[in-house]
């Protein structure tokens, strides 16, 4: 793909992470969609977003899986790879699979290695606060590779959670949340997804770190939002939570589509002359 840089003769600038870190901080609200491949990137880049997520609900959304639990890292990595072709100058932020980075620090050092070489992206999303998993954090953040955290419903934990509900209820729920996110920003993340949060507990997590939340079923609080394109674009028709916008039909776009170019065929109408060499 030509770029607008490329045609005017200069080298394309990437988006990084600083400067989602210097937006935020200047109090502008950061916009991040989900999407999986080349073509969508290009459409999600040319529009302005800050950044792309390269998500595990690939499994759900492209693969139709009930979790992301199937999603492996070399799924993810030709995920990501496609999004970085398709869109070489954005911000591309790629999800880690479950059980690519849970096992051990020496192999989350190695698979999040894996993702950077390998897609061209500027960061990882890795999922939960564990002890641990914070620790593992702060390694991978030691040898550069720029880490996004994410609490409140984590999907790889689906099982455990019983399923995708509202997390932080209650004093206590929301006081353990804190201090997760707390945990998070001091183990070096450049910013923490809050998904499936009550609204004003999202707010007191944002006030309470120096890095931007990026909400999901957060509220309006958060220093950003994420949707997977799918979802806003009204493709997964059936996917109705109570947090998701729809800002286009498009599923029932593609099915007139689709019909009308059936119709044409069964006719005979189509290919005509004008479309035959």
């Amino acid at each position: 793909m030509t770029t607008p840089a490329a045609r005017e003769g200069r080298t394309p600038r990437r988006a990084s992470v600083a400067d989602w870190r210097e937006r935020g901080a200047r109090g502008e609200r950061l916009v991040v969609v989900t999407a999986y491949d080349a073509t969508f990137a290009r459409l999600v880049a040319d529009a302005g977003a800050d950044a792309i997520l390269v998500g595990d609900s690939a499994g759900n959304v492209i693969a139709g899986h009930e979790t992301t639990l199937p999603v492996t890292l070399d799924q993810m990595i030709y995920h990501g790879a496609a999004v970085r072709r398709g869109a070489p100058d954005a911000c591309v932020i790629v999800d880690m699979p479950f059980l690519s980075y849970q096992v051990s620090t020496e192999q989350a050092l190695r698979h999040c290695g894996r993702v950077m070489q390998e897609t061209g992206a500027q960061a990882v999303k890795l999922e939960g606060s564990a002890p641990g998993l914070t620790r593992t954090i702060g390694a991978v953040v030691e040898i550069g590779v720029p880490v996004m955290g994410h609490l409140g419903f984590t999907p790889q934990s689906v099982h455990a959670l019983g399923g995708p509900r509202v997390q932080g209820r209650g004093v206590e729920a929301a006081d353990r949340l804190l201090d997760a996110a707390r945990r998070l920003e001091d183990a070096g993340v450049f910013a923490v997804v809050l998904e499936l949060v009550p609204a004003a507990l999202a707010a007191r997590i944002t006030e309470a770190l120096t890095v931007p939340t990026i909400g999901i079923g957060a509220g309006p609080h958060c220093r950003g939002q994420v949707l997977v394109l799918y979802d806003l674009l009204g493709l997964t028709d059936t996917f109705t939570p109570k947090y998701l916008r729809r800002y286009a039909d498009l599923a029932a776009t593609v099915r007139t589509a689709v019909r009308t170019f059936g119709d044409d065929v069964r006719a005979g109408s189509y290919p005509d002359a004008t479309h035959s060499f």
